[in-house]
């Protein structure tokens, strides 16, 4: 009897720990968005390019900042890439509304899908009606998306 109980209590230790271990992975949640509370898949129908890199990553985050704030109002959310890679995406409404739910947030993100779909890019590849924002951003070498209202939820999109 004593031996089930040991195990049972390594068992209920090892699981502790590898929740545990899991969130300290993610050290921007509590600090950026609140905790995740939905999280999906996105199989990429795009592969990384081959000069995908940080740079490449930051430069994209610079470039959408910088169209923000050539528009005459206030932008409705930050976008930014964090990791020791600028692996990880977010984007975080900045507003009550607009990312009130992630409907909302959905939303944005087609709103994104129709921005990439316009560019040089996926007109030169001839992708324009196929891929996505989320394709954009894995041929960039984001490995995840992060969308939050800052304030009650967080959704993570694994790019795969």
């Amino acid at each position: 009897m004593p031996r089930r109980i040991l195990l049972t209590a390594l068992l209920f230790w090892l699981v502790l720990a590898a929740q545990h271990s899991a969130r300290a992975e993610d050290r921007h949640e509590g600090y950026y968005y609140p905790p995740i509370t939905s999280e999906e898949t996105y199989h990429a129908r795009a592969l990384v390019m081959d000069n995908a890199s940080r740079q490449t990553r930051i430069g994209f985050i610079v470039a959408q900042t910088n169209g923000q704030k050539h528009q005459k109002y206030a932008p409705s959310f930050a976008i930014f890439a964090k990791g020791e890679e600028a692996e990880k995406l977010i984007i975080l409404g900045l507003d009550e509304d607009s990312f009130a739910t992630l409907y909302r947030a959905r939303g944005m993100l087609a709103q994104m899908t129709a921005s990439a779909r316009g560019s040089t890019l996926f007109r030169n590849l001839a992708v324009e009606d196929l891929f996505t924002f989320f394709d954009l951003a894995k041929m960039l070498g984001f490995i995840q998306i992060t969308v939050s209202d800052g304030k009650s939820y967080a959704h993570r999109i694994n790019l795969r």
